[in-house]
């Protein structure tokens, strides 16, 4: 069993009379280092994150969630009702979907296996960024999400969020992730889809709340909903009484009750079992929390210090574009805090089931955790020899002349390679093996399996993912 895995190690206080000789003050400094070093030797436990237990997370009610599980995959809510939250956030490929940039509305199947559509239908432009996951979202120390942190924990605009629907995101959310349901139903390349094909995406043209009211009225028009509304929330009597609120904390509810993962090698390690990481692991958490320096921003027990650091990871794809900006790219933290220090900063992720949401990377840049580990050493040596065919985007002949457009761009190249917030590290290769380990050992058993899972159909009758 492991005692104190944080101890620091054993001080002696000296009782030595005031004559003391040389050589037994020696004597004593000796014995001081080698019982300093018996806490340093090989067996030894670096400062390790405190272990997560359900008391770690926000509470939530089992009728929503059971409800929000339906609403996470019934289409009803995209503007064209084709593409449903689940379809970038599946259980199947871990509450992601597995591609460097999202193909969001107007595409066809699910993961790896998703196309950009046909015809008319096809997508002009792909989603800007990585799908994050889902995991352990209802930790109480979740401060912001997205990748450029645009929804926080605020109250300043008097509902409890600091989001871009600024005041007009409604009061009564319950929490951060509830308010993260109501905006991708609102983006164009996400779930909307553009303003000529339906009434939603034109509504987001006018104003963000109007989206919110439409896609409610979608949802009272379906009988099957109602009891589940009423089961759910006592100031629900009927269809009539249900509001955007009610869905997204639904939605909300669901997600942070869902994927809560804690079960992993690292965590029975955590929990007194010195068997639990392989011996390459154990070396690859030595690494981790010593010379690599990952702690310092993947630190805590999430895994992530939510702040925002500056890699110089390789741009392509339509990036996240501001409203002055004349082309394609992505500036990170800067898009919301007009801040130029924070200029191509993104947010730290979370490295819990890392090993299972690839590709890696505010774009999917990387492929492999060898590849963005590797980046992290060195970021402008890996930027420089960056090449466009280290991704692998789903095929599309009119995106094609677009996708690595910015790369052409030599200023913003330049711009983009000068911004590095993290040292060079100089790591063997049996050193980044063993990180690599060390990451999969993050990795939880039945938790990433989900718990209520994918339902097979949904109240709509619209197909499901």
């Amino acid at each position: 069993m492991l005692l104190n895995l944080n101890r620091a190690a054993p001080t002696c206080k000296s009782s030595l009379p005031a004559g003391a000789g040389l050589a037994t003050i020696m004597i004593l400094v000796i014995a001081m280092v080698l019982m300093s070093n018996a806490v340093r030797g090989s067996d030894a436990v670096p400062p390790l994150p405190p272990a997560l237990s359900d008391a770690d997370f926000l509470p939530f009610d089992e009728n929503r969630a059971a409800l929000g599980r339906l609403l996470f995959y019934d289409p009803i809510l995209s503007g064209n009702r084709n593409i449903s939250c689940g379809t970038c956030h599946h259980h199947d490929l871990a509450s992601a979907d597995a591609l460097p940039l999202g193909v969001g509305e107007g595409g066809e199947g699910i993961g790896r296996e998703r196309t950009t559509g046909e015809g008319s239908e096809r997508i002009d432009r792909r989603v800007p960024r990585n799908s994050p996951a889902l995991f352990n979202l209802g930790h109480r120390d979740i401060q912001l999400l997205f990748h450029d942190g645009r929804l926080s924990i605020s109250d300043l605009y008097g509902n409890g969020f600091n989001s871009p629907a600024e005041e007009y995101l409604p009061k009564g959310l319950n929490h951060i992730v509830a308010a993260q349901a109501a905006f991708p139903v609102t983006s164009e390349t996400e779930m909307a889809g553009r303003p000529e094909e339906n009434e939603i995406a034109g509504a987001r043209n006018d104003r963000i709340d109007k989206v919110w009211a439409l896609l409610t009225e979608r949802v009272r028009a379906i009988d099957a909903y109602e009891p589940l509304f009423v089961d759910a929330y006592g100031d629900v009597t009927g269809s009539p009484d249900i509001e955007f609120t009610h869905i997204a904390n639904a939605i909300g509810d669901f997600v942070i009750s869902e994927w809560r993962s804690f079960d992993s090698p690292f965590d029975r390690f955590l929990d007194g079992d010195p068997d639990a990481l392989s011996r390459q692991a154990r070396a690859g958490l030595d690494v981790f929390f010593g010379k690599g320096q990952c702690a310092t921003c993947h630190s805590g027990p999430l895994f992530t210090d939510q702040d925002f650091h500056a890699l110089a990871l390789p741009q392509f794809g339509p990036g996240r574009t501001r409203t002055f900006d004349l082309h394609a790219r992505d500036v990170g933290r800067m898009g919301e805090t007009d801040r130029i220090e924070d200029a191509y900063r993104f947010r730290t992720p979370s490295l819990r089931n890392a090993a299972l949401t690839a590709p890696y990377g505010h774009n999917g840049a990387y492929a492999d955790l060898e590849g963005i580990i590797r980046h992290h050493l060195d970021p402008q040596a890996a930027f420089d020899a960056w090449r466009p065919d280290h991704v692998q985007l789903p095929g599309s002949d009119t995106l094609a002349e677009v996708d690595f457009i910015v790369l052409k761009d030599q200023r913003e190249r330049q711009r983009v390679r000068s911004r590095v917030d993290i040292e060079p590290v100089v790591l063997a290769d049996r050193e980044v093996k063993a990180l690599i380990a060390f990451i999969q050992s993050l990795t939880g058993e039945r938790s990433v399996k989900g718990r209520l899972g994918r339902p097979d159909a949904v109240p709509s009758g619209l197909p499901v993912d």
